[in-house]
């Protein structure tokens, strides 16, 4: 497929996504006030989790996951709205699939509860969002059209002991989605040549269409990091490790 074809492809059916999954329930907060400016779907690469989290995560997936569903701020999330996980039941085979606790493997749910009264209850003041399971079930829907796992294998980026250069992926990405992604990694520890890819980030307006992770004049975006020790990446050269199994 071409990269024109795939993104107008996805413009039109990442709406189509959300509108298709979960009940509705008005959302307590006032969707007059919005605070926030994007949404940002955030995939990590769980062999990079592990690593964060210096912790030896066992048989970590090798495909990109769910890390969340984010509005670039948090300050207006209500957090009177607590995380029943009854709700999203229906929805439990895809999130223990696309969308685990890599370090808490037998505890899904923290890491869900987590990511609901943090970036869920902010992200409910859009309609298309207001409950647990339009939440969830349109992040995974999200998740689905993006396709990220086989837009990088399409375009030849696997993870490999050979290093890639960040502006190659993120100009490869850009081609495909149409719209500038934000790439963030590991910086290099000691002993380590290079950074480690971490996560992939691709945003979208209020209406949920894609747009580019930075416009030119937004402030406070340049360093800003979404996990412990994630940076945004230097342009440069970068590692996009093999699961562990790969490097035996």
């Amino acid at each position: 497929m071409k990269p024109a074809a795939a993104h107008g492809l996805l413009l039109s059916s990442l709406c189509l996504a959300l509108c298709c999954r979960g009940g509705a329930r008005g959302s307590p907060t006032s969707s007059d006030s919005h605070e926030w400016k994007k949404l940002i779907m955030v995939h990590h690469w769980p062999v990079t989790v592990c690593k964060e989290v210096e912790k030896d995560c066992r048989d970590p997936p090798d495909y990109w996951t769910i890390h969340g569903l984010w509005p670039d701020r948090a300050e207006e999330c209500n957090g009177s709205w607590p995380f029943h996980f009854e709700e999203i039941k229906d929805l439990l085979p895809e999130m223990k699939m696309y969308w685990p606790d890599v370090i808490h493997p037998l505890n899904h749910s923290h890491f869900w509860k987590h990511e609901w009264e943090k970036h869920g209850t902010c992200a409910a003041q859009l309609d298309a969002l207001n409950s647990q399971k339009k939440y969830f079930g349109g992040s995974l829907g999200l998740y689905e059209k993006l396709e990220l796992n086989s837009i990088l294998q399409k375009l030849g980026i696997k993870p490999s002991i050979n290093y890639y250069q960040i502006s190659d992926i993120k100009d490869a990405l850009a081609s495909m989605y149409g719209v500038v992604p934000k790439v963030q990694c590991l910086p290099p520890k000691q002993g380590e040549e290079v950074q480690t890819i971490g996560q992939i980030e691709l945003c979208f307006t209020k209406d949920l269409r894609l747009r580019n992770c930075t416009e030119p004049g937004e402030l406070g975006e340049s360093g800003r990091a979404w996990g412990p020790g994630l940076e945004v990446c230097e342009d440069g050269p970068a590692f996009y490790p093999p699961p562990p199994q790969s490097t035996r």
